[in-house]
């Protein structure tokens, strides 16, 4: 059961969560990135809540099952982007509060040329934290609102 619902005490700040998370999605960052990330993210958090929604999300949005049960051992799978993976390697690093040194930074930027999608990316996999974070201690439960 969810221990606190978000139209409690927080909720002005958990709302300007979920406004800066519109903000990424209304903006150029690759939707099948952008899902791909917060999925894997949730996953090293151990936040079935987002799990589950980041999973449903990415299957509306057209990606594969087959995808979606390779994303917890992507190193290993050939079914992502050089782009993806690029995303997913930042994404793992700043989930696990490794360097990202300068080559690594270097080969990201590569990947994403553009500085929109680039600040948009490294947003996401903020907020993707942020977000767990908050969902994990509390408890909540896939398909709550609360």
């Amino acid at each position: 059961m969810t221990r606190l619902k978000r139209t409690g005490t927080a909720s002005e700040g958990y709302r300007a969560l979920l406004r800066s998370q519109q903000t990424v999605n209304d903006g150029p960052l690759d939707s099948v990135v952008r899902e791909l990330v917060k999925t894997r993210v949730s996953q090293l958090n151990g936040c079935l809540f987002c799990i589950d929604m980041h999973t449903t999300e990415a299957r509306r949005a057209g990606e594969s099952e087959q995808r979606l049960y390779h994303l917890a051992a992507w190193h290993e799978s050939p079914l992502y982007t050089a782009r993806e993976r690029a995303a997913l390697r930042y994404a793992e690093a700043v989930t696990r509060c490794a360097d990202v040194d300068d080559a690594h930074w270097e080969d990201l930027r590569g990947h994403f040329p553009d500085e929109a999608e680039l600040g948009q990316l490294v947003l996401q996999v903020a907020l993707i934290n942020a977000l767990n974070r908050l969902a994990v201690p509390l408890r909540k439960e896939p398909g709550s609102a609360a």
